[in-house]
């Protein structure tokens, strides 16, 4: 049985686990082959180089986008990388040669911007163009640290790895990013070597182009569907679990167990991502199935994503949402009775890249909610000089989530949940397809309502 695994940002930092957990703990028939390892940077690596996730802290890439002094960035944060590595001795990192590769890195990544730079200062050639570059060069180097220190901890230990640097930095080779894993795995032995490959890869496209801070997870799946897995493992720092744990407390987040690409799909559009959608429809059409383990629970066969599962019971698996949105509500006597209306009004979206999360309407009022860190001024300014009002107001979302929901009574008892402890529910939306009951809120009764329809929906069912 050939599987590929991804280990996240956060098990990375605490490889000590995942050595002992994963690659020791969990190698079948005394056997550390037969399987693939992708690896992200370790936490907060990819923050530092890019901008952090979730609160949008400017990281070294904005130095650089403003033409401010990245070089010394680069310095400060090759000094952070190499105490990081000292967090490793104990498990026989050798730092000589890890210092030495991560200093090698960083110095071409410099070398690499200044050329970069002084192309653009020229005027001669599309300034995006040369940003994007550099956002790509700048993304790749946490997985080349992160993966070039996993596999000199493994040979240390007595394992065949190999480092499999997809990163491209020491190649001025033309190839997709498909092109590029085919070439680099082509000639690799996985019953007796363990592959261990960065999260980032170098193609034509650009990975980052393409699917942003996603792409280690396209790494993933597209490794998987090219060697033909069997399943394709992540392991995460936390199970996919009925909620956030950090919310309800650890004793009520109930594992999931089984779920299907849809729920999957429905989880990553609220950003709670199992995985990315881009990584997973692949994997789904290849009829690969995801399996999501928590690094460090190793027994736990953890939750198994397929294509066909249905829960047998008609039941909520999952409460999740986001407090990190905003409800537009665009009002007009005008849209009654009008075909295409509404076309107008996604017209504008795609002018600015936005897309939204849930759309509800009525006789003369569209609602859509959109994330917060897509709200733009002169977004709102050309909505409001379009339409005959305009509402705007931060609020959250929270989801009922389940493969078999399409019961009698499910929406009502979620409802009720709400009311019952002064909840007002501002919209509701819910397809024809019932895996998804999504309700607006008030910002401030977020973590209430997710407490409180877990309780309702999960726990005690």
């Amino acid at each position: 049985m050939l599987t590929v695994e991804k280990i996240g940002g956060t098990s990375m930092s605490k490889f000590q686990d995942v050595l002992k957990n994963i690659i020791i703990g969990q190698k079948r028939d005394n056997s550390y082959y037969d399987r693939i390892f992708v690896v992200s940077a370790y936490n907060n690596v990819t923050n530092w180089l890019l901008e952090h996730k979730k609160t949008g802290e400017p990281g070294i890439y904005q130095l650089f986008v403003n033409g401010n002094n990245f070089i010394n960035a680069l310095d400060d944060l090759l000094q952070k990388l190499i105490g990081i590595n000292r967090n490793f001795t104990d498990i026989k990192l050798d730092l000589k040669i890890a210092d030495q590769f991560i200093t090698e890195r960083i110095n071409q990544a410099k070398s690499y911007l200044l050329n970069l730079q002084n192309v653009m200062a020229t005027g001669y050639v599309n300034k995006q163009n040369i940003l994007l570059a550099a956002r790509e060069i700048l993304s790749s180097i946490g997985e080349a640290h992160s993966a070039f220190n996993s596999v000199n901890i493994l040979k240390n230990n007595g394992i065949n790895a190999a480092f499999i640097d997809l990163c491209g930095f020491n190649d001025s080779d033309y190839l997709t990013i498909d092109e590029r894993i085919r070439k680099e795995f082509k000639n690799i032995d996985c019953t007796t070597t363990l592959p261990v490959a960065t999260g980032y890869t170098k193609g034509t496209e650009g990975i980052m182009r393409e699917f942003d801070r996603g792409y280690s997870e396209v790494t993933f799946s597209k490794i998987a569907v090219e060697v033909k897995a069997d399943e394709a493992v992540i392991h995460k720092e936390f199970h996919l679990s009925s909620a956030d744990p950090n919310v309800v407390g650890i004793e009520k987040s109930i594992p999931v167990g089984f779920t299907n690409f849809n729920v999957a799909d429905q989880l990553a559009d609220i950003g709670m991502e199992a995985i990315h959608p881009k990584a997973s429809k692949p994997l789904e059409i290849a009829g690969i199935n995801i399996r999501i383990k928590n690094t460090f629970e190793p027994e736990h066969p953890g939750t198994l994503i397929s294509k066909n599962y249905i829960c047998n019971a008609s039941k909520i698996e999952i409460i999740s949402g986001t407090d990190k949105v905003y409800a537009i509500e665009i009002h007009d006597p005008l849209m009654v009775g009008e075909v295409g209306f509404d076309l107008g009004i996604m017209q504008i979206f795609q002018k600015y890249n936005i897309s939204y999360i849930l759309k509800t309407t009525n006789a003369n009022s569209i609602t859509q909610v959109i994330w917060e860190s897509d709200l733009k001024n002169e977004f709102i300014s050309e909505l409001q000089e379009k339409f005959y009002e305009i509402t705007l107001k931060p609020v959250a979302i929270v989801c009922a989530l389940g493969t078999n929901i399409a019961k009698p009574g499910i929406l009502a008892k979620a409802s009720s949940a709400l009311s019952d402890n002064k909840i007002n529910i501002e919209c509701v939306s819910q397809s024809l397809k019932q895996v998804n009951m999504q309700f607006i809120i008030n910002r401030e009764d977020y973590k209430k309502a997710i407490i409180v329809l877990n309780d309702a929906l999960c726990v005690i069912n």
